[in-house]
């Protein structure tokens, strides 16, 4: 029924256009509509119609966006925000030693001691993008918002960017760790070769003991695990383990469950330490004998500065025939505790 269709609109559209070329050009109509329909059936893509030389290209509305990282466990720390735009260095004073208490004093007059605080500090480093051009024609010939596009997915990369060197700047040194103690599975990290130790529910267990035992509070607990040490911890967990697990997740703020007092996150990446459980950058080249890591802290034994990405534009600009733009931030963190108490890694053990 559809071809049926299709052939007698294209009969119509013949004989309508036929006459009036007829009518037009005085030659017989017979003939005018009888070419037309010869032409037709030589191109039946699309009958009744001559198709033209310069084909249309069509342009959904939307644009397939970039995949990033979550980056929410950024927010769980002490916030220094404020003071991004008031100089370089940020400073945190930290309490010293508590002075001696005494049981029914009986010794006058008392020692006098002093209290020495210690400054904790760090540097806020700008994280700037590449200049992009978008040509004219790209915001006047495509259906979907190039610039916006543009916008968004630099925004996203500058703040991965940054949320990737802040678990660098948290992690802790190569003393504050708990190596895993489960079975082989293969190395996952990008350059990484041979057989690593899995996840195992004792490991947590280790770094809840140590956190209490330093007095760290039950609350506002967390651990960053990558993705593959997660899905590790999950197969480590009895059914039931596992249904309370899933029970206290959180998925607005990040949090994936609850075990062991500590509010789990997962990203696609968390730390990378060496052989030596020396701290490296997700910057640094990899090596075949990398350890992945995941980080237990508390809120309030991490801080961070965070800005607010600033852009730079020129539009209509002379010189490159379009619109020019580029991204910056600045941003910090460190331990904020000059003891160390309320952070620990867990990394990989071969």
């Amino acid at each position: 029924m559809k071809k049926i269709l299709l052939i007698l609109s294209a009969l119509l559209f013949n004989v309508l256009v036929g006459g009036a070329l007829a009518a037009a050009s005085g030659l017989p109509p017979v003939a005018v509509i009888g070419a037309g329909s010869a032409l037709s059936l030589l191109m039946p893509s699309m009958p009744g119609i001559m198709p033209m030389a310069v084909q249309k290209e069509i342009w959904l509305a939307s644009i397939v966006e970039g995949l990033f990282a979550d980056n929410t466990f950024m927010s769980k720390a002490f916030s220094a925000d404020e003071f991004v735009n008031q100089g370089r260095t940020v400073h945190i004073p930290n309490a010293g030693i508590p002075r001696t208490v005494t049981i029914n004093r009986n010794s006058f007059p008392a020692t006098i001691e002093h209290r020495t605080d210690i400054d904790v500090d760090f540097d806020l480093d700008e994280f700037t993008t590449a200049p992009v051009r978008i040509p004219h024609a790209d915001t006047v010939e495509l259906s979907y918002n190039k610039r916006e596009s543009v916008i968004g997915q630099d925004r996203r990369a500058l703040f991965e960017a940054v949320a990737n060197h802040f678990t660098w700047l948290w992690a802790p040194a190569s003393t504050q760790h708990v190596k895993t103690t489960g079975g082989n599975a293969s190395a996952h990290l990008p350059s990484a070769t041979g057989n690593r130790k899995k996840v195992k529910v004792a490991d947590i267990r280790l770094i809840m003991d140590k956190f209490n035992q330093d007095d760290v509070p039950q609350e506002n607990r967390y651990l960053l695990l990558d993705a593959i040490m997660y899905g590790q911890l999950l197969d480590a967990l009895t059914d039931k383990e596992l249904v309370a697990f899933h029970s206290q997740a959180d998925p607005a703020n990040g949090v994936v469950g609850k075990l062991l007092s500590f509010n789990v996150m997962m990203r696609s990446k968390a730390l990378r330490y060496d052989t030596s459980f020396a701290k490296k950058k997700w910057t640094d080249a990899g090596a075949t004998t990398d350890n992945a890591g995941g980080l237990a802290w508390h809120i309030d034994s991490v801080a961070r500065a965070l800005g607010e990405i600033v852009m730079f534009g020129n539009e209509s600009d002379p010189l490159f025939y379009g619109d020019i733009y580029s991204f910056l931030v600045r941003a910090g963190g460190t331990i904020m505790r000059d003891d160390k108490k309320g952070i620990i890694a867990l990394v990989q053990d071969t």
